[in-house]
C-alpha cells in the first residue's frame, strides 16, 4: 500500500463527506476508495470511520489520523515545491474561511490580483459568520476578527481598525445626535448578537471609562443584516469602520461620539492547530495583510 496515497484518500473521504464524493474528487472508482480505506484500517488495526445513514463520522483515532495525515500531505507537497525550486508557483486548492460581509467588501473584490499572480492555484472560500472548526471543515486558513476565544490557536495578527458608533445622516437628522454615551439610552440601537456585539458598550476617554446598556427593536445575528438595518435608518450601531468604509467616506453614514473611544478590532489569520501553515496559506495571508495596509492608507 502506498501510504501517502492512502492518507490522501482518507483525507478526501473525510473532507468530501462520502466515498462517492471522494471518488469523484480523486477521479477513482468508489470501490477503489472503499478498498483503500478498509486496507488502511486493517493496517492500522483501528476503526477510522463510523458509517451510518447520516453519513461518515471520524472516530477519535480517525480525527487524530486526519490531522497528522493532512499535515504529512502538505509537507510532502511543500518538499516537492522546494525541490523543484517552485516556491512561487503555488498549485492545488486553498480553502479559506471568512466572515461574509468582510470578505465581500474587503477581500473578494481584489481576489483577481492574487489569482493572477498564482495561475495554477484555485481558492475555495467558505463564507460563514460562525467560528467553524478548521479541522472538521478542512480549512487551510481562516480570517477572524476580535478577541480569539481559544488561546491554543495558531494565529497571526494582520490588521486592525477602529470600532465606531455610527448612524446614517438621515437617522441623525430625525432623532438627534448623542453628546455622551449615556444619551444612547434615548436612541434605537441595532444590536449585533454575535461575539463582539451585544447591548453593553464600553467607552473610554482618557482615564475615564463609561459603560452603557443600549436597547432597540432590531437585533441581527449576521453582519450583513447589521449593515442593511443601519442603512435603512433603523438606529445606531457599534461596529467596525471596515463594515461601513464606503459609506463613511461618502458621508451617508457618520460616526457619533468621536471624542470617546471604543476598543480597536483586530484581524487575525488563524491556522489549524497542529499543522504547519502551507505556502499557499502563507501567501494568501501576506496578500490580505497587504490589502488591509493599502486600504488603511487610502
Amino acid at each position: 500500500m502506498d501510504r501517502l496515497a492512502a492518507m490522501e484518500t482518507f483525507v478526501s473521504v473525510l473532507e468530501a463527506g462520502s466515498f462517492s464524493a471522494a471518488a469523484r474528487r480523486l477521479k477513482l472508482g468508489q470501490p477503489a476508495v472503499s478498498k483503500t480505506i478498509a486496507q488502511l484500517e486493517e493496517r492500522l488495526g483501528v476503526r477510522l470511520l463510523l458509517r451510518s445513514t447520516r453519513g461518515l463520522t471520524p472516530t477519535e483515532a480517525g480525527t487524530a489520523f486526519y490531522e497528522r495525515a493532512k499535515r504529512a500531505i502538505e509537507e510532502a507537497h511543500e518538499a516537492d515545491l522546494a525541490a523543484r525550486g517552485a516556491g512561487s508557483g503555488l498549485q492545488g486548492t486553498l480553502r479559506v474561511c471568512a466572515a461574509v460581509t468582510f470578505a465581500r467588501l474587503h477581500v473578494l473584490p481584489y481576489l483577481g490580483e492574487f489569482l493572477q499572480a498564482h495561475p495554477d492555484l484555485d481558492i475555495d472560500i467558505v463564507l460563514d459568520d460562525r467560528t467553524v472548526n478548521l479541522i472538521e471543515e478542512g480549512i487551510d486558513v481562516a480570517l477572524r476578527m476580535g478577541a480569539l476565544s481559544d488561546s491554543n490557536l495558531i494565529a497571526r495578527k494582520i490588521g486592525e481598525c477602529q470600532r465606531l458608533v455610527l448612524a446614517t445622516q438621515t437617522y441623525v437628522q430625525a432623532h438627534g445626535e448623542p453628546s455622551s454615551p449615556s444619551e444612547l439610552a434615548q436612541h434605537q440601537a441595532v444590536i449585533f448578537s454575535q461575539a463582539g456585539g451585544g447591548e453593553h458598550w464600553a467607552f473610554e476617554q482618557g482615564s475615564t471609562v463609561q459603560s452603557v446598556t443600549v436597547s432597540g427593536r432590531v437585533r441581527v445575528s449576521a453582519a450583513e443584516g447589521l449593515r442593511v438595518a443601519v442603512l435603512a435608518h433603523l438606529g445606531v450601531a457599534m461596529t467596525s469602520e471596515w463594515m461601513f468604509a464606503a459609506e463613511l467616506a461618502s458621508g451617508e453614514v457618520r460616526p457619533l461620539l468621536e471624542q470617546w473611544q471604543l476598543p480597536p478590532l483586530d484581524l487575525w489569520a488563524v491556522f489549524p492547530t497542529g499543522r504547519l501553515a502551507s505556502a499557499k496559506a502563507r501567501a494568501f495571508v501576506d496578500f490580505v495583510e497587504g490589502l488591509m495596509a493599502r486600504q488603511k492608507s487610502q
